[in-house]
């Protein structure tokens, strides 16, 4: 498979700027890979589609406010920067990203809030807009994390060209984040409802909770048309014990195993056993899954609709199979359903 086969002409007007009014009101569109059959229906009728002992593995990693406004110190030019991982907690050492990038040099200082309590200072370049900072604040962690929450912004993908409003803070995350530390939601997980949270529960159907912090990594454009050379960035991930056990539970019983979203589907295969069973893991992944691919864990799957020649489409392909995709694709085009972030949602069973 190269690049050009994920090419397809997306109408900017299917990009969601924001999300269902109901989280599980949203569209769901279901795709049978054995019937090659495509149905139409509303995020909540998942529960049609699964039954007691299946299993749903969930993403449940928090989505923390890394998007900052500063100011540059002496000339005050404004300056976005957003936080991708901390890399020393007692240096206050962060990887992030600058906009515009060109006149942010090492040892810029730069200023954060109204009142400019929070400085930092440019320690290295690390790629063209990327830049290491050190954050210089003496208070306790708990404060300097209490300020930087405070004054960050809930990072919404750059598509969306509104202002973040109060509602993001808590749409732009699922209900069940637990653990901070992903730049982006992992946003197949958006459309739970606690309600419906609920009703899968009591119709028996499990749950396995891991962690994927999601990064911009996931989101990097590819700019080789040979995908064998693409490089995917690490992405820390924690699968539990007790995670593994109720998957592989399910796996020995023949039941449905769902990976909600892209980022629990290259999490768990990330960490397969020879047996093809599910292990526990803490680590880093930089998995990259492209058509043709066996999956070992995930017998069925829930994603959002993904942009042109992304990660994301690719990995949906590899699972949906290539041309059942895009005749999918095809028809939520001309259906009218939201693509991206905010956007409806697939079940590929």
């Amino acid at each position: 498979m190269k690049l050009s086969h994920f090419d397809f002409d997306l109408p900017e007007n299917l990009l969601a700027e924001y999300p269902a009014e109901n989280r599980d009101e949203s569209r769901l569109m279901v795709l049978n890979r054995k019937e090659q059959t495509i149905e139409h229906k509303q995020f909540k009728d998942l529960i049609d589609y699964f039954d007691q002992d299946d299993v749903m593995i969930l993403n449940n990693t928090k989505v923390f406010p890394a998007r900052l406004h500063g100011n540059k110190e002496k000339t005050g030019a404004k300056i976005e920067v957003f936080l991708l991982r901390e890399l020393n907690q007692e240096q206050r050492l962060w990887d992030v990203l600058v906009d515009p990038a060109r006149k942010i040099r090492i040892g810029n200082k730069l200023y954060f809030g109204d009142d400019e309590s929070l400085v930092a200072e440019v320690i290295d370049n690390t790629t063209s807009r990327g830049r290491t900072l050190r954050f210089l604040y003496d208070d306790y962690y708990h404060e300097f994390r209490k300020k930087l929450t405070e004054l960050g912004e809930t990072p919404l993908p750059k598509y969306i060209k509104r202002e973040v409003n109060k509602d993001d803070e808590e749409r732009y995350q699922t209900i069940y984040a637990k653990h901070e530390g992903a730049v982006a939601a992992p946003t197949a997980g958006l459309h739970f409802s606690k309600h419906l949270l609920k009703r899968l529960e009591i119709k028996g159907v499990n749950f396995a909770e891991i962690t994927l912090h999601v990064g911009l990594g996931t989101f990097n454009p590819v700019e080789v048309e040979d995908l064998s050379k693409h490089k995917m960035d690490s992405e820390e991930i924690i699968v539990d014990t007790q995670a593994a056990q109720i998957v592989n539970t399910a796996i020995g019983k023949k039941r449905r195993v769902c990976a909600v979203g892209t980022t629990a589907m290259r999490a768990v295969e990330s960490s397969v056993s020879s047996q093809g069973m599910l292990n526990p893991y803490a680590g880093w992944t930089n998995k990259f899954i492209f058509p043709p691919y066996d999956f070992s864990i995930a017998n069925s799957m829930i994603t959002n609709f993904h942009m042109p020649k992304s990660t994301l489409i690719m990995m949906a392909s590899a699972f949906a199979g290539h041309d059942f995709i895009k005749r999918a694709y095809k028809e939520a085009i001309k259906e009218k359903y939201k693509f991206y972030s905010y956007g409806d949602a697939m079940l590929i069973i």
